[in-house]
């Protein structure tokens, strides 16, 4: 397009090995949200796309100027990495791009009452969406995402368990005990600032080599209380996560398989369920 700022079509092959029959009668369309200082929006739209959805690159600017709009994406995903440097605390200068802009809040506010969407969001995304708790229906309870424990950085592959829970993206994965990256130095679930921890649904936590829950460092990289890393809503529509499934959706990403390398990792059944439930 000639404005390059425009939210452009990521064209990536979408024959998705493993894809169900489906999955090539309709493309939905989802929107790769990005902000100044956020990464990992490639990886994410790729992932959609192998599984089936018409990923759209779209920057913040894209929708403040009316280039795009939610009303035309069936999904909205968030994505990681420091957006605006976390000067203002982690995802909350993104959220407030949101709240503070009357336009940009209804259009939000629009776009997650609507009942055939959904919502994912990543890391910085997850701290974003953690924010915006209180227009995300069934989000009420979720905390703040502040610093690590450990006062730092923190970037490794850790072992989480996907819990049972309402997510979409997690359907059928419960139990399961997984590797998976993550890169953050404010992932501490916070039910000080705000939520309620015992009414916040956990999607997944940190366990340790035994594959107990913990809040045991290293095992648990932020100190989360009961290794916390992943909640949802009561409906499963939306899901807010720590740590980066786009990074480890493919066998050849993780530490060690003994699956075929050039295949999906088991992290690939979460873009699949999002284009089962559509469906």
């Amino acid at each position: 397009p000639d404005d390059p700022g425009l939210h452009t079509q990521l064209s990536f092959d979408a024959t998705g090995r493993g894809s169900a029959p489906s999955l090539n009668l309709a493309r939905p369309r989802v929107a790769i949200l990005r902000e100044q200082g956020v990464n990992s929006h490639v990886e994410m739209a790729y992932a959609f796309t192998q599984a089936g959805f018409e990923a759209f690159d779209v920057h913040m600017t894209d929708l403040q100027t009316g280039r795009a709009r939610l009303a035309d994406f069936q999904g909205v995903v968030a994505c990681g990495g420091f957006s605006y440097g976390d000067t203002l605390g982690a995802g909350i200068g993104w959220a407030r791009s949101i709240t503070f802009n009357p336009a940009l809040s209804d259009q939000f506010k629009a776009f997650f009452a609507r009942t055939d969407t959904f919502g994912l969001g990543v890391c910085n995304g997850c701290q974003m969406f953690a924010e915006l708790a209180d227009i995300i229906p069934g989000a009420e309870a979720w905390p703040r995402f502040t610093t690590n424990q450990s006062e730092r950085f923190e970037a490794r592959l850790s072992m989480v368990e996907v819990l049972e829970s309402p997510s979409l993206f997690l359907q059928g994965m419960a139990g399961s005990r997984l590797p998976i990256a993550v890169a953050h130095g404010e992932g501490y679930a916070n039910f000080h600032h705000r939520g309620d921890a015992s009414k916040a649904i956990a999607a997944m936590r940190f366990t340790d080599n035994t594959g107990a829950a913990t809040e045991q460092y290293p095992f648990n990289p932020n100190g989360s209380p009961g290794g916390l890393t992943a909640v949802t809503t009561a409906d499963g529509r939306f899901t807010a996560m720590m740590p980066h499934p786009e990074r480890v959706f493919r066998n050849i990403q993780m530490s060690w398989t003994d699956q075929d390398p050039s295949g999906h990792s088991a992290w690939m059944q979460l873009w699949h369920n999002a284009r089962k439930w559509v469906a």
